[in-house]
């Protein structure tokens, strides 16, 4: 555990009364002053982890540290944690200044020290002069801001954030975005941010858990995880692929639908069976002669800034292709791409495994 750690996941597993386990030896490590998304499908696990973050449930097994110090038992109300909840949870009957000072009064905060440090709140997220407010009068993202100037008024080392925006239009979401990452940023605490909306999570996070079904299958970067997926779930869970069965020959050449194709992967065995991922902004549409694959148009759809083509080939694999360019539906194309746009995934591949193959191409480069 490094001197920046702020939060650490040991073995942590958490299993409720009707013997139903969301969390399955799960371990981790959180650096102060960032970014995290948890990102993942619904009951994947990770609204629980930000429950035992926040001291609101504890673990079944294993152990939770916060500044070193175990904390599997403390209090919610002694943890330097608030959270930020979906539905923002805003006393309706109390006005915006009443609602940002609650916490402090219960604290029995002297009345000056509330009035300066509420306002201060306030106006670092943008409401200044908002104090008398009701809460009914306030628009979705103001009302997130209150809930947001509530969370930091208590100044907490880690902020958690339960889904904050699943109940913003798409233009607000997106502009919702922009000022968290700010804030955080400015403020310089620890975000930790829940959603299963993996645009979200790439726009927004300095390194993203992906969680499916109790574990985390991958963490790292949203670059990361984006350009480098560890399996099937991730690949298809983070933006949009093309899967398919492959076999790599040796290193840098990989067989598909019959076909060799050059890459930059290797490290694997020969003749083992892999998962190729290409993604389908990286397909480029040419001619049958000139196509390293031959597919057909089955549909084609208009996306503002590309269409979004539906095709498959002689095999029977279907190919979403991202592309500028229109084509005909029944049409026969080609379709081009570097091996740089191929990805390998080794069939149940542990992220510590994976890690280590991606550190063996690096040192194999350095001696070259």
């Amino acid at each position: 555990m490094s001197e920046n750690t702020i939060i650490s996941f040991e073995n942590v597993s958490k299993s409720y009364s009707d013997g139903t386990q969301v969390l399955k030896d799960v371990s981790f490590e959180l650096e102060r002053g960032k970014f995290y998304t948890l990102l993942g499908p619904s009951g994947c696990g990770k609204t629980t982890i930000l429950r035992l973050i926040a001291g609101f449930m504890e673990p079944t097994e294993g152990d939770i540290f916060f500044n070193g110090k175990k904390i599997n038992k403390v209090p919610a109300n002694e943890r330097q944690v608030n959270t930020v909840f979906q539905d923002y949870a805003l006393f309706p009957h109390l006005n915006v200044f009443e609602n940002v000072a609650f916490g402090l009064r219960i604290q029995k905060v002297a009345e000056a020290e509330i009035k300066q440090r509420v306002e201060e709140a306030l106006k670092f997220v943008n409401l200044a002069g908002y104090g008398v407010r009701e809460i009914p009068e306030m628009s979705g993202g103001q009302r997130q801001r209150v809930a947001i100037a509530r969370a930091i008024v208590n100044d907490p080392e880690i902020i958690l954030l339960d889904e904050p925006l699943s109940a913003l239009d798409l233009k607000l979401r997106t502009e919702m975005q922009y000022e968290l990452r700010e804030l955080q940023q400015r403020l310089g605490k620890t975000f930790i941010f829940v959603t299963h909306d993996q645009e979200e999570a790439l726009a927004m996070s300095d390194e993203i858990f992906v969680l499916n079904e109790g574990n985390i299958q991958q963490s790292g970067t949203p670059v990361d995880i984006y350009d480098e997926p560890i399996n099937r779930f991730v690949a298809d869970f983070i933006g949009e692929s093309n899967i398919i069965s492959g076999i790599m020959v040796r290193d840098f050449v990989v067989s598909m639908n019959g076909q060799e194709f050059e890459c930059v992967d290797q490290g694997l065995n020969p003749n083992e069976k892999v998962d190729v991922v290409v993604r389908p902004e990286d397909l480029e549409l040419t001619s049958v002669e000139k196509g390293k694959l031959v597919v057909t148009v089955d549909s084609q759809l208009f996306r503002g800034v590309h269409y979004e083509l539906s095709t498959y080939d002689e095999a029977g694999n279907e190919w979403l292709v991202h592309s500028l360019k229109q084509a005909d539906v029944g049409a026969k194309i080609g379709l081009d791409f570097d091996p740089e746009a191929i990805h390998i995934m080794r069939l149940n591949e542990t992220e510590e495994d994976f890690d280590k193959r991606l550190e063996s191409y690096g040192a194999e480069s350095d001696e070259k």
